[in-house]
């Protein structure tokens, strides 16, 4: 008995270090801090966000009729999440009167505007649109 208490401990062991391995391949391993939009899609995310957003959330994305996009609110509120989850969001929702209205590519390009303005890096490639894509970038608000 003691011979099969030993191996099924083994197994046991076995596959918790099979699941943890998996978690931590499908976890996503880059973070803002790790320079995921090009300055010059940030470039275009501010101008696409004076046109279509600032009306809401502000000139300076403090806040107005909407809630910030920067400063410690914006960025408690999405830690740990993914840029996925933020892309989705904006997708779904904004602008509110036509969620449609902007292409996947302007809001991601809105979306690089707001990192830039919370002071995350630039890179040397733009945010991608693909929220599959964008699933593996985890939004940490401090560095790490």
């Amino acid at each position: 008995m003691a011979i099969r208490m030993r191996i099924l401990a083994a197994a046991m062991t076995l596959l918790w270090g099979a699941a943890l391995a998996v978690t931590r391949a499908q976890a996503p391993q880059r973070t803002v801090w790790d320079g995921v939009y090009s300055a010059e899609q940030a470039a275009r995310g501010a101008a696409l966000y004076v046109q279509h957003c600032s009306l809401c959330h502000g000139p300076t994305l403090a806040g107005a009729d909407g809630p910030p996009l920067t400063g410690v609110e914006f960025t408690g509120n999405w830690n740990g999440l993914t840029l996925g989850d933020l892309y989705e969001r904006v997708r779904t929702s904004m602008p509110p009167d036509d969620p449609g209205k902007l292409s996947a590519q302007e809001k991601a390009d809105v979306i690089a505007h707001i990192l830039n303005t919370a002071r995350f890096p630039a890179g040397m490639t733009d945010l991608p649109r693909d929220a599959q894509v964008l699933m593996q970038i985890r939004f940490v608000s401090e560095k790490p």
